[in-house]
């Protein structure tokens, strides 16, 4: 079994790209990037040097995701998403000099397994989003966000609970958190 790159795609040859993983249009892959088996990369997606991508993710449509992110298995992350690396950036030092990748200050971003980032929605480094998050369309990740957490808005802020399925959680009479389209319980510290 064998990755399927379109030609128009650019890969890098220190690139590493699991078994069946799909990359479309005009994507572009960085040297020391390591993406999982059975992946999806739309047409247009940056890929920085070094990230890391677990298998089954979805990643679609010009989203960019820069160095120093890691995102595990399962993560959809929808069109035009960004993943910033740089708290503090600056195109020149203190001095005037042009930066170089010695002179960025990189922040590490995690994203845990089955979480999804909406379409347009901005992450800052440094931050933790747990599994099965569901980060809205549009929203300003400025900080953690729990496992099963539902994020909206700028700065994104808590606003629910979200299923394994997607589906947004209800109060059920017992004090549990439940699914009506599933019919899972959950329960949060």
């Amino acid at each position: 079994m064998t990755a399927n790159i379109h030609p128009t795609a650019e890969v890098s040859p220190e690139a590493r790209i699991g078994d069946d993983t799909r990359i479309w249009h005009h994507a572009q892959v960085r040297e020391g990037a390591r993406i999982g088996r059975e992946c999806i990369l739309g047409k247009g997606v940056y890929i920085d040097k070094d990230v890391v991508i677990g298998d089954r993710c979805k990643i679609q449509n010009r989203a960019s995701i820069f160095h120093g992110v890691t995102l595990g298995d399962g993560v959809f992350v929808g069109p035009h998403a960004v993943f910033t690396n740089d708290r503090y950036p600056r195109a020149v030092n203190i001095d005037g000099t042009l930066k170089t990748d010695d002179d960025w200050d990189a922040g590490e971003t995690h994203v845990g397994a089955g979480a999804s980032v909406g379409a347009g929605a901005v992450v800052l480094p440094g931050v933790t989003i747990g599994a099965w998050a569901m980060i809205a369309a549009g929203a300003v990740v400025t900080g953690d966000v729990r496992d099963h957490a539902v994020m909206k808005g700028n700065p994104a802020r808590f606003a629910g609970w979200a299923c394994t399925c997607g589906r947004p959680l209800v109060m059920s009479e017992a004090r549990s958190w439940w699914c009506e389209a599933c019919a899972r319980d959950f329960r949060f510290d």
